[in-house]
């Protein structure tokens, strides 16, 4: 999103009364930030202004020599039916406003209408345009056979077909001026997102990332807007907010499920009107940063609840994606598991292990509640404890081998894959519980305590049926 002028597609004024058009022109970028502006007071030049390209949104008189706004109004719907129209006339005149609406204008305003009136008019056409034109471009993206940038998702490994097209997906919305929620359990990896949303973006600012979980509405409201010496007691200094800190660049508001009721305002404010005020201080700031939010909380269920507001919860999904947790991604697991034996490696200054024969297969049977970040984790402990350069299983064993259940589940999952539903004849009990002991311990090396890890039985119980089948 490039920030320096605002929007990023042009908006063309269009009256045969040049005081006016400066007058309009000041007023729009001194109180809404458009800056984009440029202007035209002969209407004959109108079309070939438009047919170069890059206007979005006109605002267009009805009174004019040459060619009247009514006119252009329909020659601009049979040619640029992609541009939004918004008529201004000096004449407050239901029939004539009635039929500019039928022939394609967005909106209609006498210029004795309030000014705050007319902006918002102006704002709320802006908007509609951003939305229209992310739409296309994500039409664009999601159609397109391959991601146009895939160095901007590098860290995040995985070869899951649902987690490319999340790739498309964020690629498409990267350079919107809406704001992104990222949604997924703690530990998926959500902060990644929002990096690759930032590096896309083409935002010349950098990405500033604030925790608000646990911040109570006055240090939310210090955090992201700054305040002025003297705000309250103990402000001797002034202090920029995370907002200007991120001008130009990307805001990312991580754990926004846990914001208060009366901080959830503060935010809907920002995100409605574009501006904010530090505290203690009367004089507005524009926003000039791209808002990223992420939570792993459920705020279908908090809205419904009524401890997440219902309109800040619409406006935040323009654009909106979804981490799956880890137990939907099992085909990266050995991907995941490799990158972290050569990262935790280098960081502690030991060989690459190589995995044992047993790993694999036991992290794919786990739901890893914690995600990602629980198999970081794992990894580095288990590294740690490498005193050859086989990785040691053990570790593992101690957090997977415990029975674990799934949240809201009542027992562990079943395989993904029925192992005996290729066979012709059934082994009995007996034959199948003795194979699969046999197997552990190949696995294991030989190892007891391991291999009854993997089968989730105690020692004894492996030791007593390792007895039974030597007899």
């Amino acid at each position: 999103m490039n920030t320096a002028t605002y929007p990023d597609f042009g908006v063309l004024l269009v009256d045969d009364e040049p005081d006016w058009l400066s007058s309009l022109a000041l007023t729009l970028e001194s109180c809404a930030g458009i800056s984009n502006i440029s202007t035209c007071s002969d209407s004959r030049q109108v079309m070939a202004i438009l047919d170069q390209g890059g206007i979005g949104l006109l605002l267009l008189d009805l009174t004019m020599p040459h060619l009247s706004g009514e006119e252009l109004l329909e020659q601009i719907a049979e040619f640029h039916p992609e541009i939004v129209i918004i008529v201004v006339s000096g004449l407050n005149q239901l029939e004539t406003a009635v039929r500019c609406t039928r022939k394609g204008a967005f909106d209609y305003f006498v210029k004795t209408d309030d000014q705050d009136r007319m902006i918002g008019g102006v704002l709320r056409a802006i908007r509609m345009q951003e939305l229209q034109r992310d739409h296309r471009e994500m039409a664009s993206r999601l159609n397109a056979p391959a991601i146009r940038h895939p160095e901007a998702f590098a860290p995040i490994i995985t070869t899951d077909r649902a987690m490319r097209s999340l790739f498309a997906y964020v690629e498409a919305v990267s350079k919107s001026p809406q704001p992104l929620l990222i949604t997924g359990e703690s530990g998926v990896g959500k902060e990644l997102i929002a990096r690759a949303t930032h590096s896309l973006s083409g935002c010349s600012g950098k990405l500033v990332t604030v925790n608000v979980a646990g911040l109570d509405d006055t240090v939310f409201a210090d955090t992201l807007f700054g305040h002025l010496r003297g705000a309250y007691t103990g402000a001797d200094h002034p202090r920029r907010g995370m907002i200007e800190e991120a001008a130009d660049g990307t805001l990312f508001l991580d754990e926004i499920g846990d914001l208060t009721i009366a901080s959830q305002v503060k935010l809907l404010r920002l995100l409605q009107e574009g501006e904010y005020f530090p505290l203690g201080s009367d004089l507005p700031k524009r926003l000039k940063a791209r808002i990223v939010v992420a939570t792993h909380q459920d705020l279908t269920a908090k809205e419904a609840s009524g401890t997440f507001r219902r309109d800040l919860y619409f406006r935040l999904h323009t654009h909106q994606v979804h981490m799956p947790p880890l137990r939907e991604r099992r085909d990266d697991i050995p991907l995941l598991v490799k990158h972290f034996c050569r990262e935790a490696a280098r960081a502690l200054s030991k060989p690459e292990p190589i995995q044992p024969k047993g790993l694999i297969p036991l992290l794919t049977g786990y739901s890893f509640p914690g995600n990602i970040r629980e198999l970081k984790a794992m990894i580095y402990d288990a590294v740690s404890q490498q005193h050859e350069q086989s990785l040691p299983l053990e570790p593992f064993v101690k957090t997977v081998g415990r029975p674990h259940t799934e949240s809201g589940a009542g027992a562990a999952p079943l395989p993904r894959h029925n192992p005996f539903a290729g066979f012709e004849e059934l082994p009995t009990f007996s034959d199948a519980a003795a194979f699969l002991v046999l197997e552990a311990m190949e696995r294991a090396g030989g190892n007891q305590t391991t291999a009854a890890g993997l089968l989730g039985i105690s020692q004894p119980a492996l030791s007593k049926r390792l007895k039974m089948i030597r007899g």
